[in-house]
């Protein structure tokens, strides 16, 4: 994916010699969290919209220098590095540098989200299945051979949660037979987290507790 597709340059950043006034008039007018500041072309760090309320309005962004944040991306970083660079930051918006730290624009959370939404695993018809077992007794190429021994793809993987040395992964595997993959799981000591209306274990589980209540209640 050709990130730099996607980098925005028709507003120009904020010198550090301008008013505080008038980068509040800018944070009026876009609705972003954060704007960048340079210096003679070369990236200060970024202002954000919570700090340049607090600013008195005669002075300039050079008085404030501190108050700058000095996050970015280079313009040919991996699209999932500039993602994680937007959630780090709580920012919708990622100066990009070149190799010389000269300004070249900056990204918009929404393009690089789009992005994502392009991968198979959100475009390509599938099940999201979610499991969990100890930090140190899954791998991912267990949970694959799970998936392709029942004739199924994985279209994605990632880890959604660890807590207490127990690690949450996030399948969404092609359309197959949930039930029997979710079985084979199990059969692996996996826990199983989402729910599933094909899922028969549960569903006998179910049956049984019905039965074993209406045999208590003779």
């Amino acid at each position: 994916m050709k990130t730099n597709l996607y980098i925005v340059n028709e507003i120009e950043p904020l010198d550090v010699s301008v008013k505080v006034t008038e980068a509040q008039l800018l944070f009026n007018e876009l609705t972003y969290t954060h704007f960048p500041v340079i210096k003679q072309n070369i990236y200060l760090g970024c202002i954000s919209e919570a700090d340049i309320r607090c600013f008195e309005t005669d002075k300039t962004l050079d008085t404030y220098q501190y108050a700058l944040e000095g996050f970015y991306v280079r313009k040919d970083d991996n699209w999932l590095d500039i993602l994680e660079s937007f959630a780090q930051n709580n920012s919708n918006i990622m100066p990009v540098l070149d190799d010389n730290n000269s300004y070249i624009g900056f990204f918009e959370l929404g393009d690089i989200i789009n992005l994502f939404n392009e991968t198979p695993f959100l475009s390509e018809p599938g099940n999201i299945l979610i499991v969990e077992k100890g930090v140190l007794d899954y791998s991912f190429s267990e949970i694959s051979q799970i998936v392709e021994s029942n004739n199924a793809k994985v279209l994605g993987l990632f880890i959604s949660n660890m807590e207490n040395d127990v690690a949450q992964i996030t399948l969404k595997i092609s359309d197959s037979d949930i039930n029997n993959i979710v079985q084979t799981f199990r059969r692996y000591s996996y826990n199983i987290v989402s729910k599933h209306q094909d899922d028969t274990f549960l569903t006998n589980l179910k049956e049984r507790s019905q039965y074993l209540a209406k045999y208590l209640n003779i």
